[in-house]
């Protein structure tokens, strides 16, 4: 597991032992302030909860190992409510008030929003959930990173995999801003190079309750394969509609949100079977994955998702690129974050990509099933990161 050294020298003598104190007190009194402006309310509460999850449980442990430079780590919380607009002007707010890095936004309109202020702001925005390739080629910054797996990453993966399917004709169903758009580009492009045929795409909006009218737009096409791409309370409700319809018996479902644990939840038996990219699985069959699972238990009662594990990532991210850089001026921490490589229990060692600031990662494939009477995000094709990780993009132009 990824570690800071935060050991402090003994003081010798009694003057030293006062400004030891002294500097205690002075790193109580100036905290590492973390803000954390994500879904609190709206139909991405959900996985907001499990940003707060993977957040705090960051910064639990590296308190209890000291803090960073002998300085404790503070978050603050704010509601974006899943509005890039709202996401802007909370996070602004938070970085006047010294939280000056800001990670935890779910979707990549928002993360857009706020990175694209972020250098103005002279703050750092770490995306650890949203991916768009937006943020790592055309709106890339010097002051925008991603720790998470991008659209890029995941069809480099689903490319070859689509290559062994049977299914020929396929629908898209995705979700109508930034992330679903580029998700069924990307699926688009993919489908043809594996020499599939997409016969219709349909995009709903964010808060969809009805989705009625798209499955069966969906169902007319007659697709062997639909692919989707939408999250959160979005997710299930078209999961559990799109059962009861049919369209899950005639279509073979693959998708990036219905194989984690909160959709794997709410849609109960109806997810059973479906595939997708599995960023991460608490099933990850590695002996520093399964000690991270056991204390992840032994914190929350329950296994550890994707989105909470992302974010826990990003956590160590940013701890590293402050001690690296012995400062938490965000122009300093921003550089030092460049080329960063860490260990984590679950992925291994990992590097931030200097070209375009993307979290360089393995990435894995797999369907829900059970295990031991339980429906759980279970791997069946594990890709390292020099093969599920494309070429930087060529437009984006850090240096």
């Amino acid at each position: 597991m990824f570690s800071i050294s935060l050991k402090v020298a003994t003081p010798l003598v009694l003057a030293g032992s006062l400004m030891a104190v002294a500097s205690s007190a002075s790193a109580q009194s100036n905290p590492i302030k973390v803000g954390v402006p994500t879904s609190l309310t709206g139909p991405y509460v959900e996985l907001g909860s499990e940003v707060k999850r993977g957040v705090n449980y960051a910064v639990k442990e590296i308190n209890a190992r000291g803090g960073i430079l002998s300085r404790q780590v503070q978050v603050e919380f704010a509601d974006s409510e899943a509005n890039p607009a709202v996401a802007q002007r909370v996070s602004e707010r938070l970085v006047l008030n010294g939280y000056k890095f800001l990670i935890g936004v779910i979707s990549s309109a928002e993360g857009m929003a706020i990175g694209g202020q972020a250098e103005k702001w002279d703050a750092i925005y770490l995306s650890t959930i949203n991916k768009s390739n937006a943020l790592t080629a055309d709106a890339c910054n010097p002051r925008m990173f991603r720790a998470n797996h991008s659209d890029a990453m995941d069809m480099a993966v689903i490319e070859p995999w689509l290559m062994t399917r049977a299914e020929n004709a396929w629908a898209i169903m995705a979700a109508d801003y930034a992330w679903g758009r580029d998700s069924a580009a990307e699926f688009t492009a993919a489908a043809k190079s594996a020499g599939k045929t997409v016969k219709g795409s349909y995009f709903a909006p964010i808060g969809t309750k009805d989705y009625a009218p798209y499955i069966q737009q969906i169902k007319e096409q007659n697709p062997q394969g639909l692919w989707v791409a939408i999250g959160g309370r979005d997710a299930v409700n078209f999961g559990v509609q799109a059962a009861q319809f049919g369209l899950l018996k005639t279509a073979f479902a693959v998708s990036q949100s219905f194989a984690v644990p909160a959709t794997i939840k709410g849609m109960g038996d109806a997810a059973d079977g479906i595939w997708g990219v599995v960023n991460y699985a608490a099933t990850l069959d590695t002996p520093g994955n399964k000690a991270f699972v056991a204390a992840w238990r032994k914190e929350y009662g329950h296994d550890p998702a994707v989105y909470e594990t992302e974010t826990y990532v990003g956590m160590q991210v940013l701890f590293a690129a402050i001690a690296k850089a012995g400062s938490d001026e965000p122009g300093k921490v921003a550089t030092a974050m460049e080329g960063l490589s860490i260990d984590t229990p679950m992925y291994g060692k990992m590097t931030m990509r200097a070209e375009d600031h993307q979290l360089m990662m393995p990435n894995y494939i797999g369907k829900v099933a059970r295990v031991a009477g339980e429906l759980k995000p279970v791997i069946e094709l594990a890709v390292d990161a020099a093969k599920a990780m494309p070429a930087p993009s060529p437009k984006c132009k850090m240096h």
